[in-house]
């Protein structure tokens, strides 16, 4: 009887495998669609939703979940969102990106022996953006209060069971939290012992970040009992945290520790709602926010991939490997010299980089025969109808590494390398019935992070993204009130008006690189996104790292490949120059969001590792 049942569980097996043929399963919504980068914190944004909230509302839920829960950033870091506005028919982006404090300069951090600002500690710290920007998504385009839509992080705060990742990480790096005193106090929670950080599944209490939020609700509260409206009351809490007694305990402690932070610094700095740049792409318009970011890298990589044709290249070929490598080394060296803060001087040429005329000259450049190890920035100027002021330093740029260029092997990727590139984040994606649709990729403040006295706040570690030397990038030069440029990139992408896609990425400099694999793995090669986010990707490493310590050279040609890689395929990039790595993981959790307007519903999708996660209505 046995052997009887056996070929149709073999057949039942088959038709399984076939129905599902990635790893996780695409999840389906029609009401509402929300995901991020722990279950609790997608769970904290299905809650909201369900309480009537909208995308907006559940998106600020599930930002405050992930910073309470440590997911690589907290609530001292910074926070970069494109929201698509249903009523307006338009996408607005949200720059919540904190500022380098008063002292810091390029002077200031070579006098300390350093060629960028330092990876870690009270130096690294640009004022905290991820309050404030909260603060203005909930009050601005949101439904709620902010009691309503903190009462998730509120109750992590008082205890949740951590994970295994998050309790690691502070157990991995406790001799360097040892060195931070309120950090210690609530990191190691088993001092003297073994392991001194939680295990497991222990109940994780974070006592000082439960009265900040508390502070802060308290303030909106008060305010609503004097007659404020929604809104006001909610940037009364804003108020609250960079302006009161919240922000002289952030100040205290920072300074206490050797920090730069002032409460002028604190109470100077405002969020900033923007025009988001955005490019063509074959009939879809892809938005970014601008050049304070490394968005516009994937904007200017789009325009030169345009006129070719992908799909005949074949999905990851040898050929369609190296086109992805040489656009993005071209694009990667334009980020590394020309973007910058556009609200300081002097003005990036933006118009120019993303011009399709730029783009056109940028491609014909391209050695398809072989890697190019010594890409350099090119000129945009004449594309805004200027003269390039900046002639001498992009001749003379450091963009190639030092020592023999047919000697690639010198600059080898170690481990600590390795890390610096990957450096997570998280993203969050939400989208609901009514149109409102969020992609946010919030991050800073990771561990092992300086807590900010008893207020629970990790601060940022974002300064060590500018540089000190004009002649590497004249545009992102450190300077007190100035933005770092950043790596953090969320993705809106619209089709006939309507929303197409929302995405978004963890890692550092991997991001665009990703997120631009994905978006074609959709457009060019059909996939799904649950399929998308799955298949394999590239990266390249040839670029100057956003991250890190002093090593921040580029490896021309190295190239990062899949593991499933085949061997013919490997032997031709071989011959093209590349030096080849191979991971089974090559990109960081990817989350996404299609609309089918075809049948009126969401498609999400959340990579097949990592411990990101969605839930659909």
């Amino acid at each position: 009887m046995i052997r009887k049942l056996l070929p149709l569980a073999f057949v039942a097996l088959s038709a399984t495998l076939h129905a599902q043929p990635t790893e996780k399963p695409v999840l389906h919504g029609s009401h509402w669609m929300a995901i991020t980068g722990k279950p609790l914190a997608a769970t904290a944004g299905a809650r909201i939703f369900q309480q009537g909230g909208n995308a907006v509302d559940a998106a600020c839920a599930m930002l405050a979940a992930t910073c309470t829960m440590w997911d690589v950033l907290s609530w001292g870091g910074e926070t970069q969102a494109l929201i698509y506005h249903p009523k307006l028919k338009k996408v607005i982006g949200i720059n919540a990106l904190g500022v380098a404090p008063t002292g810091a300069t390029a002077a200031y951090f070579k006098s300390k022996g350093m060629n960028f600002p330092p990876q870690y500690g009270p130096l690294a710290a640009v004022t905290p953006g991820t309050p404030g920007g909260l603060c203005t998504m909930l009050a601005e385009y949101g439904t709620m209060s902010l009691k309503q839509v903190l009462a998730p992080a509120m109750e992590l705060s008082e205890g949740y069971p951590i994970e295994a990742q998050t309790a690691n990480s502070m157990e991995r790096d406790k001799e360097r939290i040892k060195g931070w005193p309120y950090s210690k106090a609530i990191f190691l929670t088993h001092p003297g012992e073994k392991r001194e950080a939680p295990e497991a599944g222990e109940i994780f209490r974070q006592a000082d970040l439960l009265q900040t939020l508390q502070r802060m609700v308290e303030a909106e509260q008060a305010a609503l009992k004097k007659g404020k409206n929604r809104k006001e009351a909610i940037y009364a809490a804003y108020d609250r945290f960079y302006r009161g007694d919240i922000a002289k305990e952030f100040v205290r402690g920072c300074q206490e520790q050797g920090g730069l932070i002032t409460m002028e610094d604190l109470a100077n700095w405002k969020v900033l709602t923007e025009e988001p740049l955005h490019t063509n792409y074959k009939g879809i318009e892809v938005y970014k926010l601008s050049q304070w970011t490394q968005g516009p890298m994937l904007l200017q990589s789009l325009n030169m991939l345009e006129k070719m044709d992908l799909k005949a290249m074949g999905f990851n070929s040898a050929r369609y490997i190296h086109t992805l490598y040489q656009v993005m080394s071209k694009a990667f060296a334009d980020r590394d010299f020309y973007y910058g803060d556009p609200y300081f001087p002097p003005a990036e040429p933006i118009q120019g980089l993303l011009s399709k005329e730029y783009a056109a000259k940028r491609a014909a450049e391209i050695n398809w025969d072989k890697n190019d190890p010594l890409v350099k920035p090119g000129d945009p100027y004449p594309f805004e109808g200027k003269e390039n002021p900046y002639r001498e330093l992009l001749q003379q740029w450091p963009g190639k590494p030092s020592g023999n260029n047919s000697n690639q092997g010198e600059l080898a990727i170690s481990e600590k390398y390795l890390e610096n590139v990957w450096l997570g984040t998280t993203s969050v994606e939400a989208a609901d019935k009514e149109g409102w649709v969020v992609s946010i990729t919030p991050s800073g403040g990771w561990l092992p992070a300086c807590v900010a006295g008893k207020t629970g706040v990790g601060m940022s570690q974002r300064m060590q993204s500018f540089v000190t030397d004009t002649a590497l990038n004249p545009f992102n030069v450190v300077e007190p009130g100035k933005r770092p440029r950043v790596t953090l990139t969320p993705t809106l992408a619209m089709k006939d008006g309507k929303p197409y896609l929302s995405f978004a990425v963890q890692g550092g400099d991997t991001q665009d690189q990703n997120l631009l694999q994905f978006f074609l793995n959709v457009v060019e090669f059909g996939m799904n996104v649950q399929e998308a986010v799955e298949a394999p990707n590239i990266n390249t490493y040839q670029y100057w790292l956003s991250l890190g310590d002093e090593d921040r050279k580029p490896r021309p040609g190295q190239i990062l490949l899949h593991a499933s890689t085949p061997a013919y395929i490997r032997k031709e990039l071989s011959r093209m120059g590349y030096q080849l790595r191979f991971e089974n993981k090559t990109s960081g959790p990817t989350n996404a969001i299609f609309f089918d307007w075809k049948h009126g519903s969401f498609w999400g999708g959340s990579s097949n590792y990592g411990e990101d996660y969605g839930i659909g209505w």
